[in-house]
């Protein structure tokens, strides 16, 4: 039976930090560290400037509720999440797929909008999906739980981390 979360206990809840994800990082044994940056780094296009890489190479984690039941999709910066991909992986209709805000990000998946990292996530029973447009880049960057964080990580790596298969979740050109 799938995990739904229970809204009947859910309370405020102290955002995790790059602590968290240090620390992850760190468990993993990727040698990879956090890097801060001055200005914020909380869209894609942000991140992409901050660094200097292609939009592309950043991995936005976008946060759903399919049917309360919580869904991380990890993508390119460059690509828009398609809901109706991510409602026919459940068998729910799209009306189903709604997008995590606020509170619920924070007291759900552990961080607030624009510093939500693929890894680690508060609740444990997240399913995660990385979208097959990843894999067209060697070196990826993603949030690292702060508007300003962000950390390299490989397309293989983020797979060992999140035991996310490839799936196919952006919209196509011709959809939008």
């Amino acid at each position: 039976m799938p995990f739904t979360y229970d809204y009947t206990e859910a309370k405020i809840m102290e955002p995790m930090t790059p602590a968290d994800v240090q620390a992850r990082l760190d468990q993993l044994g990727f040698g990879t560290q956090i890097i801060f940056f001055e200005s914020t780094t909380a869209t894609s296009q942000q991140a992409a400037d901050n660094i200097g890489c292609a939009l592309g190479q950043i991995v936005k984690s976008i946060c759903f509720l399919v049917k309360d039941h919580p869904v991380v999709v990890l993508t390119s910066g460059a690509e828009r999440v398609d809901d109706r991909k991510i409602a026919a992986l459940y068998g729910v209709g799209r009306k189903h797929v709604s997008a995590a805000r606020g509170d619920d990000l924070v007291e759900i998946f552990g961080y607030p909008a624009g510093s939500v990292p693929p890894f680690p996530h508060r609740s444990p029973h997240i399913d995660v999906y990385i979208d097959r447009t990843l894999t067209r880049w060697e070196q990826l960057y993603a949030a690292g739980g702060a508007h300003n964080a962000i950390f390299p990580i490989t397309l293989e790596q983020l797979q060992a981390a999140t035991g996310a298969a490839l799936s196919d979740v952006v919209k196509d050109a011709q959809s939008d």
